[in-house]
Formats: C-alpha cells, structure tokens, sequence
C-alpha cells in the first residue's frame, strides 16, 4: 500500500485534532467537577464506564444521584456545546445510569444534567448547568 504525502500530513492532523479534543474533553471535566464542588454536589465518579457506555462525571446531592454530561468547546466557531449532544448520547446515558442503579441500588432518586463550557484558549468564557434534562 503506497501512502502520499497528502494523505501522512491528512493523518497526522487529525490525530493531533483527536488529541486536542481529548486535552479538552479532561480540562472541561475538571473544570466541571470544580464547579459541582463548589455548588455542594460529591463526585461519586468520573468517566464512569459499563461496557460500551460512559457517564463523564457521576455526583449526588440532596439525596439524588446526578448523571453529568460534559461538553466543552473552545470557542463558538462550531455553536454551543450543548448542541451536539443528541437523543442518541441521551440514550446510551439512560442505559449507563440503568447499570450504575442495578449495582448500585440504595438511589431512589436520579437525574440527568449536562454542563456546557465554552473556553477561550486556557480560560473559562462560560459554564451553564442545565439540570434535569429530558430528550
């Protein structure tokens, strides 16, 4: 198999692109967790997997179980964060919070939540919590 030029440089783009996302992805989860902390929540767990499913971030307050999702964007240049999560995402997040309830059975109550941040290049712009989404 013969590899062009084009074709190294196309791959090595977007695997720096693949690891700047993931450098985003964690720096957004930890800016999340902090700010759970500091609104009362406990973090309970942090990318949290069962099989093929993911929780980024799993807390409790007030006697409820909160499963988090976190999406964070550098800029706007690509809309809001909150925009890319899909009934999809919505979807295997159900089924991860079903698996975390079956092994862990004393939460009556549960929610979902999703944390939005936008960055600007090291710094915070924004952070919104929408609590208690449906989809």
């Amino acid at each position: 198999m013969c590899i062009t030029i084009e074709l190294a440089i196309s791959c090595i783009n977007c695997y720096e692109m693949e690891q700047q996302n993931q450098i985003t992805g964690k720096k957004g989860e930890d800016i999340a967790c902090n700010y759970l902390e500091n609104k009362g929540y406990h973090i309970l767990a942090r990318n949290w997997r069962h099989k093929h499913y993911e929780v980024d971030i799993i807390a409790a307050k007030n006697k409820i179980l909160h499963f988090v999702e976190v999406k964070t964007r550098n800029g706007l240049r690509f809309g809001y964060p909150e925009e890319c999560i899909g009934k999809e995402k919505m979807q295997f997040l159900k089924n991860a919070a079903s698996a975390y309830q079956y092994q862990h059975p004393n939460w009556k109550y549960i929610q979902f939540d999703v944390i939005a941040i936008t960055l600007d290049g090291n710094q915070t712009k924004e952070i919104f919590l929408f609590e208690d989404v449906y989809f």
